[in-house]
This record gives C-alpha cells, sequence and structure tokens, in this order.
C-alpha cells in the first residue's frame, strides 16, 4: 500500500483500550499512555513494562513526572523525564535534541528497548517517537506511517515540526526543510484523524 494513505477510519474504535497498551514499531521502540494515578494499578502496568523488556521510558508530559516513583519501584526500568505542555504550539529544537540524543547513546545497546510515552499517547508521545526514528534512518513518511499502523489513535500532531528541525540538523537548507514539513501535513490531512473523538473517548476513563 503507498504511504499517501492508510485506509484507516477517523474514528478508531474503542481508543480508550488502548490508550494504555505498548506499541511497538520495532523491537527497540514502542509508544503508549502513561501510568494510572491509582498506586495498585500502576504497580501493575509497571510490572507489564518490564515483562515486555522495557529498560528505558521517556515521559513527554509537562504536567506530570513518574520517574520517582518508577525508580522507588522497579530496578530494570530509567525514567527520562522531557516534559512539555500539549497546547498545539510548535516544538522547539532544544526539546528535539535534547531526547533524540539520549535515545540514539541507549539504542546503541540492542538489548534495550525504549517506551516513549505522554499522558494519552496521542499527540506528545508518538510525535517524540516519530523523531526518533527519523533520526534513525526512517524515511519521514515511512515513518507516519509504522506509527499510525501500530497506534491508530496516535495524532502526531508534532510530526511537521520535527520533520523541519530533523532536516536542518541533518544539515539541509530552509527550503528542503520546509518541504519535508509540507509533506508531512499533507500525509497527516490525508490520513486525518478526529483526535477530539479519540481523546474524548479516553477521558471517559481518566478516573481510573
Amino acid at each position: 500500500m503507498s504511504t499517501l494513505s492508510l485506509q484507516r477510519p477517523r474514528r478508531p474504535e474503542s481508543p480508550q483500550f488502548m490508550w494504555r497498551k505498548l506499541c511497538w514499531v520495532n523491537e527497540q521502540l514502542a509508544v503508549s499512555g502513561d501510568l494510572p494515578s491509582n498506586r495498585s494499578l500502576a504497580l501493575l502496568q509497571l510490572g507489564e513494562w518490564e515483562e515486555a523488556g522495557i529498560t528505558d521510558v521517556f515521559d513527554m508530559r509537562g504536567e506530570a513526572d513518574d520517574s520517582t516513583f518508577i525508580h522507588r519501584n522497579s530496578e530494570i526500568i530509567t525514567s527520562h523525564w522531557f516534559g512539555v505542555d500539549d497546547a498545539g504550539t510548535p516544538r522547539s529544537d532544544g526539546w528535539f535534541q535534547e531526547f533524540v540524543n539520549q535515545a540514539l547513546d541507549i539504542l546503541e545497546n540492542s538489548e534495550r528497548k525504549i517506551l516513549v510515552h505522554c499522558h494519552m499517547g496521542v499527540n506528545r508521545g508518538p510525535s517524540a517517537l516519530y523523531a526518533i526514528m527519523l533520526s534513525l534512518g526512517w524515511d519521514h513518511l515511512h515513518a507516519l506511517r509504522a506509527i499510525r499502523d501500530a497506534r491508530p489513535i496516535a495524532g502526531i500532531i508534532y510530526a511537521p515540526d520535527a520533520a523541519n528541525w530533523f532536516a536542518r540538523d541533518c544539515g539541509f537548507n530552509d527550503d528542503v526543510a520546509k518541504e519535508m514539513e509540507r509533506d508531512v501535513r499533507l500525509w497527516l490531512q490525508r490520513n486525518d484523524l478526529d483526535i477530539a473523538y479519540v481523546i474524548r473517548s479516553i477521558g471517559n476513563r481518566l478516573a481510573i
């Protein structure tokens, strides 16, 4: 199938049941939502992360940080916090550079596995995963498709910023960076996701 269209519905079935599911794009990279606020449920989920082989967690939430909880309750997983808001405004070059550099160092060890997450695993987490994939050599459209295939509720709204940053970081001029950003925006338009519906569906389970 062409990278131009995934032929998926705008409203994926039951987003709330995918919220905290581990969604893998390859053997070392996964994306999901955050730990539950309930301690007992959080411990259960942390155990599931360990069983799945997760060694590193990249937390992209500006509003929370589970690092202390994870380090107190897991001898396997290291938490890394790169929190930002989810206001829909452009993401900074510095944000991408910081977590991508850390990810590339970690992934040199084939035994380590990174989980990238935000709160719902819709915008910040998938977008951060996208930037990491670009830096690993993924094509900018194939990476989008791989994320949406693995996690149909991924909005990836900061992917255009990631593409623009990556192109410039590789030494391409502004025209090339803007063209790559445009490709990503058009892909997201062609493969439109009803993000408001996804967030509403997950919101019904926020008390968990």
